[in-house]
């Protein structure tokens, strides 16, 4: 058995999926920062604008945007996917699945939606509309 000090029981670094980042505001992140972080390894990591964790998107600003437009990107992916076979559902599916798709989306992480601003809101809020009138032909009555 190997001995702890010696650093053979350590993680090894995924490069393949490690992603850093630099916070800040517009102001700090303008200035000239390194592009890159060279690890002793010799294994070079390059800076994202925005990284994932436990599905959550987060920039450099720690602003929502990135997040709420890949909420936004992928349910109006999924309700294009039901439409494409909508006439092989029947109307108790879809209208199980399209409330399942948008709100397993919207609802995951959700407190992080605490404090945006009026116009992201707009954004899932459209998504939901757009799910609502997918099943039942209704003006957007959420809200």
């Amino acid at each position: 058995m190997r001995s702890r000090l010696d650093g053979s029981s350590r993680q090894k670094l995924n490069e393949d999926k490690t992603q850093i980042i630099w916070l800040g505001t517009w102001h700090q992140l303008n200035k000239t920062l390194p592009q890159t972080l060279t690890l002793q390894n010799g294994t070079v990591l390059q800076f994202s604008i925005a990284v994932k964790n436990l599905g959550i998107l987060i920039n450099s600003q720690l602003t929502k945007v990135d997040h709420i437009a890949a909420i936004c990107r992928s349910g109006f992916f999924q309700l294009r996917q039901l439409r494409s076979i909508r006439q092989s559902l029947t109307p108790a599916a879809v209208k199980t699945l399209v409330p399942a798709f948008i709100s397993s989306r919207l609802d995951y992480c959700n407190q992080l939606f605490v404090g945006v601003t009026g116009r992201l809101l707009d954004k899932l809020q459209s998504l939901q509309n757009a799910g609502a009138r997918k099943f039942d032909r209704i003006t957007p009555v959420i809200s």
